[in-house]
């Protein structure tokens, strides 16, 4: 099963019942169709919208799982468009106009949920009112946009293949003076650089490489099983394949996981990490793999890479090999207006290369 899933799950199940009644209803009703991430994502995103409910008075309650339904019928369009503004200058966390926008989308859920589908024993809708039903949410980012957003942020071909052997080789000249970078190094650099290609040749999410283990792949074939995002489904792994290139890394790395890293005959995860203090390795924390290649990005000199950029630069590149819907396959995007960014992106990758062909 989905480790991630299982853990929110847990955490999930440990938060609703600090909600009002009708949001636990709300919750019990999307579980078939929503995974437990999204549903964890939902339950936070109601925490900060009826914690600022109480703090500006707009409830008669003193706890949040107290706010009755009434107050939610009481809201006007204002106290919403206040929300918004709330979302986008608190001090604690400032968000971004896609996160508000997600907000506003779970809170026009739970509404449309509580006018349009629950009932009370009289069958009459549990809320009368339903003042989300006027707020319009625009897309935030068309995919030309997010194309202009990450151009000049990627690697291009070559730098490819260059990032890749400056995690085997290149970080080791420049941390020369510093022992313990050095041995940190040294322990961990067959593990990083199989990391590091594996996705600049496959695509993979973050949370797709955390969730591997050591029977999901299959070197013959040329592919890892992961679980998507947006399946619900914990009995069924995807196929996902990935380029030759990456044979060589994933070899060298199945060769000494054992050896270097001593994990429990239970322990089943691909990418395993030995903790401080510990005589067993575990399965590395999805932080840590964002962490490592920050690490090695920064002194490449591309400090603005993420696992998610080596995924966009993968997909850049295989785009340029293969068509949308292909891309949109290899990459499990629900639909493809998300995988139009890489037509974009090549576009101009492509005008680039024609213009540098010129010059030579």
């Amino acid at each position: 099963m989905n480790i991630i899933k299982v853990k929110d799950r847990h955490e999930l199940d440990r938060r609703v019942p600090s909600m009002p009644w009708y949001i636990e209803k709300f919750i019990n009703y999307k579980l078939p169709d929503l995974s437990p991430s999204s549903l964890l994502e939902y339950v936070r995103d109601y925490e900060i919208f009826l914690s600022w409910l109480l703090a500006e008075g707009l409830s008669t309650a003193t706890a949040m799982n107290q706010v009755p339904l009434e107050d939610l019928e009481r809201l006007h369009m204002d106290s919403v468009n206040n929300f918004r503004m709330f979302l986008a200058t608190r001090k604690a966390q400032t968000n971004g106009k896609t996160t508000i926008n997600r907000k506003l989308s779970a809170l026009r859920s739970l509404f449309h949920y509580l006018s349009q589908i629950a009932e009370d024993d009289n069958f009459y809708p549990l809320l009368k009112r339903n003042v989300m039903a006027k707020v319009e949410i625009k897309r935030a980012h068309k995919a030309k946009d997010s194309a202009a957003k990450l151009e000049g942020k990627l690697l291009q071909e070559e730098e490819i293949a260059e990032f890749i052997a400056y995690v085997k080789e290149g970080y080791e000249h420049d941390v020369a003076t510093n022992k313990q970078a050095l041995y940190a190094y040294e322990l961990n650099k067959v593990r990083d650089t199989c990391i590091v290609t594996l996705i600049l040749n496959s695509g993979l999410r973050v949370s797709e490489v955390f969730n591997l283990n050591v029977d999901d792949i299959d070197m013959k074939l040329k592919l890892v099983h992961v679980y998507r995002k947006g399946k619900n489904d914990d009995t069924f792994k995807t196929p996902v394949y990935f380029r030759l290139d990456a044979i060589q890394a994933m070899t060298d790395y199945l060769n000494i996981r054992s050896s270097r890293y001593k994990p429990a005959k239970k322990e089943k995860a691909l990418f395993v990490a030995m903790a401080n203090g510990k005589k067993e390795g575990e399965r590395m924390t999805k932080r840590a793999i964002q962490e490592l290649v920050i690490k090695y990005a920064k002194r490449f000199g591309k400090p603005y890479l993420s696992v998610h950029k080596l995924r966009h630069s993968f997909a850049t590149d295989y785009y340029l090999q293969n068509d949308l819907y292909k891309t949109q396959e290899q990459l499990g995007h629900a639909s493809p207006e998300t995988t139009q960014i890489y037509a974009h992106l090549t576009d101009r990758t492509m005008s680039e290369a024609i213009d540098k062909r010129a010059e030579s």
